[in-house]
């Protein structure tokens, strides 16, 4: 699976599958800008990646991807540096699970803000230079709920919903300029997402490593293929 040399952004990599993605797509030799609001995070997977035996680069860009301003940024400094782009993985997101009416304003403006607002800004800014270019990858971590829908789950699906529907148009906008779009629906992963990773209760659930091989695939694949949409499970969750 060849992304050697390939410049791939990556929001939400501070931690979790963001961070593990970020470390094998380095390892298999591809130059990656990754962005979050952790900085200290950031800065350890930068460090770590430099002392072990990493064939690419990790380069950190603290960030918010809610932030017009620090996309533009990002993708500046991606594109200074390697002169192309040719992933953008968007990656950044989180959950609130209540009932509808407990959630707050404040709660549906933020996640909303992340989840659908953060995807947009950081496509939008990556758009013209892969448009320019004639060619590039766009891939957005959804979720299985970008499908269903389950009580507790109004906020949180509604988002992802929304990512499903900016996909499916941004597809049709982007293809004739030979830039794939390409959405994963993941279930359930032992991440900080949901609990403390390696909780008993999470054991046979996906693991970040599971989600980093299947990003790896995916933009990986030849320059005349595409996976529209990629849908992943841990053997036990009955979808």
């Amino acid at each position: 699976m060849n992304v050697e040399n390939k410049t791939i952004l990556l929001s939400g990599a501070s931690r979790g599958i963001g961070r593990a993605t970020a470390m094998l797509l380095a390892q298999h030799g591809a130059n990656v800008i990754v962005t979050a609001r952790n900085a200290d995070e950031l800065k350890q997977l930068e460090t770590e990646a430099t002392q072990g035996s990493v064939r690419g680069k990790i380069i950190a860009i603290p960030g918010d991807v809610t932030s017009e301003s620090d996309m533009k940024a990002v993708v500046k400094a991606a594109h200074d540096q390697f002169n192309r782009i040719d992933v953008v993985i968007n990656n950044a997101g989180y959950g609130v699970f209540k009932n509808v009416d407990e959630i707050s304003v404040e709660e549906w403006d933020s996640l909303m803000a992340t989840n659908v607002k953060g995807t947009f800004l950081l496509t939008k800014a990556a758009l013209p230079i892969l448009k320019a270019q004639g060619h590039g990858h766009i891939v957005v971590v959804a979720s299985d709920v970008a499908k269903r829908t389950f009580a507790g789950g109004a906020l949180y699906t509604a988002s992802k919903y929304a990512q499903e529907a900016f996909m499916g148009a941004l597809r049709k906008e982007v293809r004739p300029f030979g830039i794939k779009v390409t959405g994963v629906y993941s279930g359930l992963v032992d991440s900080h997402f949901h609990n403390k990773p390696g909780d008993e209760s999470s054991r046979n659930w996906l693991k970040n490593e599971d989600m980093a091989e299947s990003m790896l695939f995916l933009v990986s694949r030849p320059a005349h293929v595409v996976v529209d949409e990629f849908m992943i499970h841990p053997l036990e969750q009955d979808y």
